[in-house]
């Protein structure tokens, strides 16, 4: 791979660029792919050898341009076209050929010819006999009959369809004048565009039928031929149709029928019909639950499985990258002006931010175009030549995602009908964060009551709020925590948790914190902080555990008007937010339940409860419960 870009990258002046107009852009689309290097290595290796390709990952980090980049690879040289013939025996089984790209326009123009010289031979000859007819008429002055026969004659021969008459073939599949091989997106294509149909034809009798071998129409898999045909979300495709793809890719032909059982063309078959395609099929992870098994393991047995990446390390090669990229996207769009330097460095800074991890550069790259592109827009709207810093900041509010548009509304709905409250003390309510989408914060009002147990034998926990598998594993292991580290005997009392106003669920275990602060708040009856926001999971033994999104939840947390907010320490390098919220909230790290206490909870009471609790924390034996080694991320 480096050899391969290598010539590339010696012409790329990154240090002296005014703008991005500096920097040239390369001209394949497997040079223009960034940051995905192993993927782009297998991709070259696949290509040499013709092997099927699944890639797996995060929507907009560059699958569908791998796909088209291979094709790119392929040799043009082996490109076919594909005639269909008619069936002088059989009519509903047209015949199939294949040759070499470019002959069979050629083919076709030849019997167009014949058909056509054989049509003025015919018409010549019957022009003759109505002329004689009507000649002989005139001469024996029967003009009335003259008529009368010659119309006769003219409806008997147009009648007549001789045997023998020429018909001509249909060009099913055209790669004339194609300097690269084929490349067919047949995402969300349905059986007949995927596999071929025969059209349906509703003048079946009486010499008016279309021949059937002209009803028939190629599908993606054979316009693919010698080419790549791309499939993403491969797992949301019926099954019956992904078993014909596998057998199309395993016998590289494929007759073309009919797919509507009601329709006339289901009664015509042609012959195999060539479809070599090498397949590049995508999605993410979870479309592989809804793939065919014996798809999946013709790739892995014949291909290659890529796990793409949604990130690179913060280098400067990488940043280079993206230099790289913004020039590729103003040259893709062509409507928008080039980015200055000041621009470019902005938008380096808001793919850190993206990644929601310390030292990475997003990946995501379309939503990140999708940046550039308004940051253009703004510029262009105003007249100027270049693309500045201040384009961009506007740009990012005005490119807000969806999600980030509903937490806003979410936040100010909430405080003008005081769901939240960013003042004062409460007991048993806490200021939780959460993500939704990729990255847009949001708050997370928690309440939990103690209440006396219903039951004789022991109290239960009750959380309510739409919660998924992950948040309720969550809840009872802030139960277990509770337990073992406050030394607050819980089992006569049955805790209610809830989450308010969370129409749309809760998932993920980052509110761990948030509840077990809550729920202690309401045991103890301590109050708890409200100008104070938190986030973070908990292990069962008290540990504060990193999450997701933490910059997304801090901005949140400032714009809902808290003054501070407790994030794991070890989520700390993540934290990126912007200039303008860095004087609006203190954030404060924690790496204990004790350490969340001490910080979330207020009165007379919090100093004798964070005592006991770190008393008993430190009783508990440190090697039981190892801590993982990949976080869990919400």
């Amino acid at each position: 791979m480096t050899n391969l870009n290598s010539s590339f990258k010696e012409k790329l002046d990154f240090k002296s660029y005014k703008s991005s107009g500096d920097i040239e852009v390369p001209e394949r689309i497997i040079d223009q792919i960034i940051g995905q290097e192993e993927a782009v290595e297998t991709v070259i290796k696949a290509a040499k050898q013709r092997r099927n390709v699944l890639l797996i990952g995060e929507p907009g980090i560059g699958k569908s341009m791998l796909a088209k980049g291979m094709a790119e690879l392929l040799p043009p040289e082996e490109l076919q076209d594909i005639l269909v013939y008619p069936n002088m025996e059989d009519n509903n089984n047209p015949l199939i050929g294949a040759m070499p790209a470019g002959e069979g326009k050629k083919v076709v123009m030849t019997y167009r010819v014949k058909a056509k010289s054989q049509g003025e031979r015919k018409n010549i000859l019957m022009m003759a006999i109505i002329g004689a007819i009507i000649v002989i008429g005139f001469l024996l002055q029967q003009y009335l009959a003259a008529i009368i026969a010659a119309g006769i004659v003219l409806l008997v021969i147009m009648q007549m369809k001789p045997k023998n008459n020429v018909m001509v073939p249909k060009l099913l599949v055209n790669n004339d004048s194609k300097n690269t091989a084929p490349f067919v997106d047949a995402t969300g294509a349905h059986a007949g565009a995927l596999l071929g149909d025969v059209r349906h034809d509703p003048y079946q009798s009486g010499g008016l039928g279309t021949p059937a071998h002209e009803r028939v129409e190629a599908g993606m898999i054979h316009k693919s031929n010698k080419g790549v045909l791309y499939v993403d979300e491969i797992g949301s495709m019926q099954m019956k149709t992904q078993q014909e793809l596998l057998t199309a890719m395993q016998e590289k032909k494929y007759s073309i029928t009919g797919q509507s059982e009601s329709s006339s063309g289901a009664m015509v078959r042609s012959d195999e019909v060539p479809c070599d395609f090498v397949l590049v099929a995508s999605g993410n992870l979870q479309v592989l639950k809804g793939m065919h098994i014996a798809l999946r393991s013709r790739i892995r047995g014949y291909g290659y499985e890529v796990f793409m990446k949604d990130s690179m390390d913060d280098n400067l090669e990488n940043r280079n990258k993206l230099v790289q990229f913004i020039a590729q996207e103003v040259k893709k769009d062509g409507r928008i002006p080039h980015f200055s330097r000041e621009a470019v460095e902005e938008i380096i800074h808001e793919a850190q931010r993206r990644s929601g991890k310390k030292d990475e550069l997003t990946l995501k790259l379309r939503d990140l175009g999708g940046l550039v592109r308004a940051a253009g827009d703004i510029a262009t709207g105003e007249g100027a030549d270049s693309v500045t810093l201040a384009h961009v900041i506007s740009a990012k509010k005005l490119a807000r995602t969806l999600e980030q548009q509903i937490a806003d509304r979410y936040i100010d709905q909430r405080k003008t009908y005081s769901v939240f409250k960013s003042e004062g003390s409460k007991v048993g309510i806490v200021n939780g964060l959460a993500i939704i989408g990729d990255r847009s914060g949001i708050l997370l009002p928690i309440a939990a009551e103690a209440a006396p147990a219903q039951s004789k034998d022991e109290g239960k926990i009750i959380a309510t709020g739409k919660l998924g598998e992950i948040a309720k594993e969550a809840v009872q292991n802030v139960s277990a925590l509770i337990k073992k580290n406050t030394g607050t005997d819980i089992s006569n009392h049955d805790i209610h948790i809830q989450f308010l106003q969370s129409y749309e669920g809760i998932e993920g275990d980052s509110a761990s914190v948030s509840i077990a602060t809550a729920v202690i708040s309401a045991l103890e009856n301590v109050p708890v902080d409200q100008t104070v926001a938190l986030t973070g999971s908990l292990s069962v033994r008290g540990d504060v555990m990193p999450v997701g999104g933490v910059t997304g939840k801090i901005e949140a947390a400032a714009e809902a008007g808290m003054k501070k907010v407790i994030i794991p320490e070890s989520n700390m390098d993540d934290v990126l937010i912007e200039e303008r919220y860095k004087d609006k909230i203190e954030i404060i790290p924690v790496r204990n339940m004790s350490d969340v206490l001490e910080n979330a909870l207020l009165g007379s009471g919090k100093e004798g409860l964070v005592t006991k609790m770190k008393k008993i924390t430190d009783k508990v034996p440190k090697g039981i419960i190892p801590k993982p080694t990949k976080p869990t991320i919400h």
